[in-house]
């Protein structure tokens, strides 16, 4: 009696889903090519030649990330298309608050079974956040594990590189008491506090498919999943034209916890939750489940995606340059001395309707 043959097949990896994929996706990374790097796919490795992008002194600056348990909300629904958008924004809104342009990227999409229009979907909105961007999706890894995921759940990570003149980055140094503080608003959630959110639709029995309670034009699950603001084409010619003295990119844990991490030491954020309107996506969350303001500074970004510090005799000449990019900019507050920290103030007419509220982080 001869020996059973066993194949990866068999074990549950397809070698050929996998060569199919990449075929299929090899467009389009070809769609994101960009000065320096040529996007092609099927090598051990990318290139990317830094002359060709215009740099003379380049600093490379690097970042990974993933899209948190807002994946698992996309699998649930069905919502595969734009999560890949998520993936770039938190990698390179994290590399423009260095000053730094983002050059290429590199995915990794790790499932249980390779489900090829599932992938292709999630690739193709990779490459879209790229282009958004202005960097090229150079390479990336598939790997298909059975018995590590659920059937039809997968998993996600970004990596990023980019590159800042030397002397142009930003490290914070610049920021001085007098600073002005600008917020740029966010699209909705982005891509923190998904946990919080998923708990809340199984506890409160929301109705995902059907239109927001806020908003009687989306439904509900399409205002939750809208992917993340990339800034970057917004933000690189004023960071080039030393107009801005930090950037924080506001993500886990909020306003609180991020903006102090640009702040030197003696210096302290002040913000007014007054000076800009609550989304009215925020303002569900925090009703439905009432979430006290300072939980809401620390998991929510709570309407601002990122916040600018900047001289105040440059405020209105910054403003309108954004609002002319596309984005829409509040004046949130200002830096001053005291401990290195980041104070949130509100009262009835912002995040809530306790009045006059505040809560502060020390760094």
């Amino acid at each position: 009696m001869s020996e059973k043959s066993y194949s990866y097949e068999q074990a549950g990896v397809s070698i050929a889903a996998g060569n199919a994929l990449v075929k299929a996706i090899a467009p389009l990374a070809r769609a994101t090519a960009r000065a320096g790097a040529d996007a092609e796919l099927g090598g051990f490795g990318g290139f990317f030649d830094l002359k060709a992008a215009g740099y003379a002194d380049p600093l490379l600056v690097a970042a990974n990330d993933g899209v948190g348990t807002k994946v698992k909300l996309a699998i649930d629904h069905d919502r595969h298309d734009a999560i890949g958008i998520d993936l770039v924004a938190m990698c390179v809104n994290d590399l423009i608050v260095q000053g730094a342009e983002p050059l290429l990227f590199l995915d990794y999409f790790a499932t249980g079974k390779l489900e090829n229009g599932i992938a292709e979907r999630v690739v193709a909105g990779i490459a879209q956040g790229c282009k958004i961007a202005g960097c090229a999706l150079i390479g990336g890894e598939t790997a298909e594990m059975p018995g590590m995921y659920a059937p039809g759940d997968y998993d996600l990570a970004g990596f990023c590189v980019g590159a800042v003149e030397r002397g142009q980055q930003l490290t914070g140094d610049k920021v001085a008491a007098g600073d002005v503080l600008l917020g740029l608003a966010s699209s909705g959630v982005h891509s923190n506090g998904y946990s919080l959110v998923r708990r809340l639709a199984a506890d409160k029995g929301w109705k995902l498919d059907r239109p927001a309670l806020f908003d009687a034009d989306r439904l509900l699950i399409d205002a939750l999943i809208e992917p993340t603001r990339i800034y970057v084409k917004s933000l690189l010619s004023l960071i080039r034209q030393g107009r801005i003295h930090a950037l924080a990119h506001i993500t886990g844990g909020g306003l609180l916890e991020n903006v102090p991490r640009v702040l030197p030491g003696g210096l302290h954020a002040r913000i007014d939750a007054g000076a800009w309107p609550q989304p009215r996506l925020m303002a569900f969350l925090q009703a439905q489940g009432n979430i006290e303001p300072g939980e809401m500074a620390r998991t929510f970004n709570c309407g601002i995606g990122m916040v600018l510090a900047v001289a105040a005799d440059e405020v209105a000449g910054l403003t309108a340059d954004l609002e002319a990019a596309g984005e829409t900019v509040f004046v949130i507050g200002a830096v001053e001395s005291g401990p290195r920290g980041c104070t949130v103030q509100g009262s009835a007419d912002g995040w809530s309707a306790r009045e006059n509220w505040e809560v502060s982080h020390l760094a």
